[in-house]
Order: structure tokens, then sequence, then C-alpha cells
């Protein structure tokens, strides 16, 4: 396909050395843009991913980041403001490491730890680098949210309240700030063949009657690859009459 191409600066990738997040990092790049990506605990897995990119011409900048610690967010777009390129895209691709409850198991320990390190991390991102985007003039945020918002998936509880949440605020962002050039979207990750779902699967989480079951309730009649998500995150970082959106990349499960 003809990829979209994205004006010169850099673009964020919180968490950029997951499985998804390093494919969105790699598509950006591809489309003209530097990177900074940021891992949590991996440094390996983000060097291995800024040397891809350093293959294909690009600036990369690699960030050791705890979005629910308001210091480590504030250092490290502190680091990304003194590079001197403008930031025109901030695209959340981290979250946490979930279990799989229903909403009567779920204890309040549990709610409060997702909340704190998604939301309130997430916040952490949104205080510090607005004022990034429209110091340059605006640009875009991505959020990789869940095709649950729309129809609730059992037992996705910890991911769909967090992330309905999010899609939200940045609703307000959209609203707010679109007179300063700023945008901004999600994209509602459906089931897709890497991160988690494989960790799950192979965990017998999501075992052969749940995938099957699954798949019967798709259009289209396979689960999803990280690149249809990163190929979504390119036209939302792109598409600058576009804001305010939740595109579905789900195959169809929320039809």
């Amino acid at each position: 396909m003809s990829r979209k191409t994205l004006s010169e600066g850099s673009a964020l990738v919180v968490g950029g050395s997951g499985g998804m997040g390093a494919i969105i990092c790699r598509t950006l790049a591809e489309a003209g843009s530097d990177i900074a990506l940021t891992y949590r605990g991996n440094r390996e897995r983000a060097d291995q991913v800024a040397e891809q990119i350093r293959g294909s011409g690009r600036t990369v900048s690699v960030h050791q980041l705890d979005i629910a610690n308001a210091d480590s967010v504030a250092a490290v777009c502190a680091q990304i403001a003194a590079d001197g390129r403008r930031l025109h895209t901030v695209v959340m691709a981290s979250g946490s490491d979930i279990k799989q409850p229903l909403i009567r198991h779920l204890t309040p320990e549990d709610w409060r730890a997702v909340l704190d390190a998604d939301v309130n991390g997430f916040f952490n991102v949104l205080h510090h680098t607005l004022p990034l985007l429209k110091a340059g003039g605006g640009g875009s945020y991505v959020h990789l949210s869940s095709c649950g918002i729309k129809r609730w998936p059992h037992g996705d509880v910890l991911s769909v309240g967090p992330k309905a949440c999010i899609d939200s605020l940045l609703q307000g962002v959209a609203k707010e700030e679109g007179r300063h050039g700023v945008r901004a979207n999600s994209v509602g990750v459906g089931v897709i063949e890497t991160g988690i779902f494989l960790r799950l699967k192979a965990e017998g989480v999501f075992d052969e009657k749940w995938c099957s079951a699954a798949l019967k309730n798709l259009c289209l009649k396979r689960f999803g690859q990280p690149q249809e998500i990163a190929d979504a995150v390119l036209y939302l970082a792109a598409a600058d009459y576009v804001t305010g959106q939740t595109i579905m990349v789900d195959g169809g499960y929320t039809v």
C-alpha cells in the first residue's frame, strides 16, 4: 500500500520497545519521522528497535520511562525538547500486563494499580507533551485503545475500563486544543497476534475454544497483525483533518 508521509520532526512512541510499539516505530520512521522511543525495563529490546530504525537513515533516541512517575515523564520530555527537533506526534503504545478477571472478581487493589499505571500515567504524558506539540505549531496524539469500548469483551475490564477513560480525555483534548493545531485520536485494537494475546494464548487462557468463538464474532475470519495497527497509527498521525475519533481495527468485531 502507499504510505503517508509525516512532517519534519520526531514522534514519541511510549512503549516503543514492545511488540506493537516496535512495528509502529519502524512504520513512522519509514514515513519520514525521527523517533523517540521509550521502554520500561527491557533496554536490550529497545536498543534493537533503535538500531533497526537507524538502519533506515532516521534519527532515534531511547529513553527509560515509567509513565506512572511524573518526574520520569518530565525528565524524558525535557530531553526530547533539548534535542531541538519538533515533536509532531505522541503515540501511546504502552499498557499494563493484565489478566482477564470478571468484574465481580476484580479487587480494588488491582483496579487502582492499573488505573494509576495507565490512566494517571497517560495524564502525566499528556501534561508534559502538550506544550511541546503546541510550541511546534500542533501535532497528533494517537492512543492504542480497545475495540471493547464499543462491544464488551468477556473478562477484559482491566483493558477496556482504563482505555475508555483515556479515549474520553482525548476527546476533550481534541475539542479544546484543535484551535492550536493539536489533534487527538485512538485506534480501537482488536485481537492482534502479538504481545499479551500471544502470552495468554500460550498460558491457555485463550484456548482453541476461545479462539474459535472469537473468530465467529469477526466479519473477517482471521486475527489481526501488528502492521495493520501501525498502518492505522500512521494514518491518524498524518491525517490533518481527523480528530476526536476512534478507528476500529478489529476485523469487524464491533459490527
